[in-house]
């Protein structure tokens, strides 16, 4: 049986004993069932793991005993940071879940105009520690230690307006490039995803303005969710760490 990996945002020292987070103790407690005497993985984020041991298992309070360090990692060699137009439903969720566990290090939430999600102020707010939490649970479940960080959502003319060294790149079912094409990048991959209904063409040229490459993934136009991990995928096949 594999032994469940818990996210514990506390500082964590060998022989420590601790009590687990709300939401660690939850999804010990309450979802998996566990006991005392039984195995867990715990990492804070801040780079490797431990080995920990159940000592006092309920449905509101885990206690643990922390083990030994390992200082394994399974980050990419690429960086990536991919801006995300905000898509319905669960679609945004998905592409969070999913980029989380191909390697992505940083997602941007963004608004453009043809973006069909409304966010703004308590509601928002509650988006983006939802999505921080699946961006949590994706890494729990991939093997990562490192949490991605799901940035302030912001509109797109702003995002494309940041200083980076980042290789810039826009999905453009018209482009003359590919990833085959692309030279190699010396400072991580920016990657610009619309929205359902595409980018307009004002933004297609304001992403070019500031440095944004087209590139071409296939003759086939993707959905929103499904042209971010293909791209996600490439990317990583050519210049990251799948193979």
């Amino acid at each position: 049986m594999r032994i469940p990996r818990i996210h514990e945002p506390s500082e964590l020292a060998s022989g420590r004993e601790l009590t687990l987070s709300e939401d660690g103790a939850n999804h010990v407690g309450r979802v998996l069932r566990m006991q005392a005497g039984q195995a867990l993985v715990l990492f804070n984020g801040e780079g490797g793991q431990y080995a920990a041991e159940i000592v006092e298992a309920g449905k509101k309070t885990v206690r643990v005993r922390v083990g030994a360090f390992s200082a394994g990692e399974v980050e990419s060699p690429l960086h990536f940071h991919l801006g995300q137009v905000v898509s319905r439903g669960e679609k945004m969720e998905f592409t969070i879940q999913k980029s989380v566990e191909l390697g992505v290090n940083v997602i941007t939430p963004l608004f453009s105009s043809r973006c069909g999600v409304k966010l703004s102020g308590e509601r928002l707010e509650k988006k983006l520690q939802q999505w921080q939490k699946i961006a949590i649970a994706a890494c729990e479940q991939c093997g990562r230690n490192r949490i991605p960080e799901i940035r302030p959502a912001m509109e797109l003319s702003l995002w494309l307006a940041e200083h980076t060294d980042e290789l810039k790149l826009n999905l453009h079912p018209r482009a003359e490039y590919s990833v085959n094409t692309l030279p190699a990048p010396e400072a991580g991959v920016r990657l610009l995803i619309g929205p359902e209904g595409g980018l307009s063409d004002e933004e297609i040229v304001a992403a070019r303005d500031q440095g944004f490459i087209d590139i071409l993934l296939g003759p086939r136009v993707l959905r929103t969710e499904t042209a971010a991990l293909t791209a996600i995928t490439a990317l990583q096949c050519r210049f990251g760490d799948l193979a």
